[in-house]
């Protein structure tokens, strides 16, 4: 009798399972200088995949429709950096001059800036939790 009691007061109080929090939300909205192409970002949940290249999630920001925002659901708790670039052109990749160096637009997580290369991790990491959210400059 007791422990059915327990069950049906933990059932009573349950949150269903359809209300419960699936994970954490991140919002970037994005400030660009042209009204064309895409904004391609790459969202990296560690270290060692931001130096890489292999993201975990990956957006396409519709900026010539007049999308500014990427949005991502369902996140796990944690550290977290971004990468993103303006394909101002809307070739469906970041544009280098002869050198290497890019020709197009592009940002990182906390409008973090790299010395002779990419923002490093440091720079770019972020914690999420709960609604995260960040407005990034893309120059």
């Amino acid at each position: 009798m007791i422990r059915l009691l327990a069950v049906a007061a933990v059932l009573a109080f349950a949150v269903p399972a359809s209300a419960q929090p699936s994970g954490h939300r991140l919002t970037f909205t994005f400030e660009t200088g042209a009204e064309t192409g895409a904004v391609m970002v790459a969202l990296y949940a560690d270290e060692a995949a931001y130096e890489t290249g292999a993201p975990s999630r990956v957006a396409r920001v519709d900026v010539a429709a007049g999308d500014r925002a990427a949005v991502f659901e369902n996140l796990p708790a944690g550290a977290y950096g971004m990468k993103a670039f303006h394909d101002v052109n809307a070739n469906g990749k970041m544009d280098v001059n002869p050198f290497g160096m890019p020709t197009e637009p592009f940002a990182f997580s906390n409008n973090a800036v790299g010395h002779m290369g990419p923002a490093k991790w440091e720079r770019a990491r972020f914690d999420v939790s709960g609604a995260t959210a960040q407005t990034i400059r893309i120059r």
